[in-house]
């Protein structure tokens, strides 16, 4: 099980530096990051994307703790994990995860698991929101 030193649900700005400060260790050599930003477009939209309003679950939190720590299996980490609700403007990052292990490899893998489960299991749904005044939702998984 890794150590998850952050895991949040937030209506503010995330913070890349104070996630990689979570993940701080003397022992822990390999480092991974990762953030989703809000991009101006998506395949379904029909005109450019021009932001996304997220909402979540009450209980995403507690989901996000359990997806950070069970992430990659066998692996052992350290993880820090947040992502974002309300209204974010193209470019806002949505997501950000940091991951430390002993060995890169392992960082890599918990990194990717955090985000595939994230975008499967995390009960957040956003509404995308074009520049044509249209919108449409996407729930879990999508």
């Amino acid at each position: 099980m890794n150590d998850v030193r952050l895991a949040a649900i937030s209506d503010e700005p995330l913070d890349l530096d104070a996630h990689l400060r979570a993940v701080e260790d003397p022992r822990l050599g390999g480092v991974t990051t990762f953030i989703g930003r809000v991009r101006d477009n998506d395949p379904d939209a029909e005109t450019p994307v021009v932001g996304l309003e997220y909402s979540a679950h009450p209980d995403a939190e507690v989901t996000l703790r359990r997806i950070a720590e069970q992430a990659g299996g066998g692996a052992s980490a350290v993880v820090a994990v947040s992502h974002r609700i309300g209204r974010l403007e193209v470019g806002d990052a949505a997501v950000v995860i940091a991951v430390a292990s002993e060995h890169r490899a392992e960082a890599f893998e918990v990194c990717r698991a955090v985000i595939e489960d994230i975008k499967r299991e995390l009960p957040v749904w956003k509404r995308q929101l074009e520049s044509d005044g249209s919108s449409s939702w996407k729930g879990i998984g999508g």
